[in-house]
């Protein structure tokens, strides 16, 4: 499977799926420096109430956020897609340090560079509990 940047745009409905899996799979690895290489140095992020830049920030943000977030497992879906911007649909499931399970719902737009990095991240979720026997993922 490539890398997320391998992906570039312009994306047709084959690529933007593909651009998808890989962003998935990355995003599944939780190495935040792994992810972060996906982004442009400048990437301008919107994470729920969180308005950030750069790849030192997405970096510290996703070190906090795997730190919190234990056994998160991630699905993402392409939702519609043009040029050079994809949106996607995603869950993902996590639990606390508590042990409660949670799975958050959510969706996210995605505006990508000429070479493939995505330079704008804009990312709407919600969480709701559940029970360990009522995961997915």
């Amino acid at each position: 499977m490539p890398s997320p940047t391998d992906i570039k745009p312009p994306f047709t409905e084959e690529s933007a799926r593909a651009k998808v899996q890989a962003a998935e799979d990355a995003w599944n690895t939780r190495d935040p420096q792994r992810v972060a290489l996906a982004y442009t140095v400048d990437s301008q992020w919107r994470n729920r109430d969180q308005f950030f830049a750069g790849r030192e920030a997405i970096e510290a943000f996703l070190q906090h956020k795997w730190e919190k977030e234990l056994d998160y497992r991630l699905m993402k879906e392409l939702w519609a897609f043009t040029d050079n911007r994809i949106s996607v649909r995603f869950e993902y499931e996590w639990r606390d340090t508590n042990g409660q399970w949670y799975r958050t719902h959510g969706n996210e737009h995605w505006e990508f560079d000429e070479s493939g990095l995505m330079r704008r991240r804009d990312m709407s979720a919600n969480d709701v509990k559940i029970r360990a026997g009522d995961r997915r993922y």
